[in-house]
């Protein structure tokens, strides 16, 4: 019998150490998420301001909260003197690809700046990088509208997909196309 009582003694001992340990960590965390929370806001806001300013000359003026989006990847849409700002989200081959996609006031693409990825690094990454490569990947859709075929050239379209990389070049060809469809609803 008294074995047995050690025994749950020792369960219990551990149990509740592992408990407050638990509990202290998720205090710490708490407090963490507390202090960098705001800065992380910040830091967000600014990252969507700057690729707002990237693909819509003249900034916004106003944030349009009704809009119509059957693709269910278009978060929000900007609207300034020049044209639109569309922030999408289309899948990547790893993760969610958070783009702006600038669209003139008669439906064409003005740019596109991917705010946030998590593409491969050499391959998918590309299309954000201010390499060459990627600077070419993302100008070729300027000035393309929804009369074009934005489908990468092995789907039948126009869009010259980076090399090992086709998932995120379609990925984004579908976030231009959600962006040009949200914007022809809005006028």
């Amino acid at each position: 019998m008294k074995q047995n009582e050690s025994i749950v003694m020792y369960v219990l001992r551990l149990a509740g150490t592992l408990f407050l340990i638990t509990a202290v960590v998720a205090a710490l965390l708490a407090c963490v998420n507390a202090v960098t929370a705001p800065v992380i806001e910040e830091l967000n806001a600014a990252k969507t301001q700057e690729a707002i300013s990237a693909v819509l000359p003249g900034g916004f003026d106003t944030e349009i909260t009704d809009f119509a989006d059957e693709t269910g990847i278009v978060s929000k849409v900007y609207q300034g003197a020049n044209g639109y700002a569309v922030e999408v989200g289309p899948g990547g081959f790893d993760n969610t690809i958070t783009m702006m996609v600038g669209v003139d006031n008669e439906g064409k693409v003005l740019g596109i700046s991917i705010v946030s990825h998590t593409e491969t690094a050499g391959l998918g990454a590309v299309a954000a990088a201010g390499t060459p490569k990627g600077i070419a990947f993302r100008d070729q859709f300027v000035g393309m509208g929804a009369e074009n075929d934005i489908l990468v050239e092995k789907d039948g379209g126009k869009v010259d997909a980076i090399t090992g990389a086709t998932i995120t070049s379609r990925a984004i060809c579908v976030g231009v196309n959600a962006a040009l469809d949200c914007v022809a609803g809005l006028g």
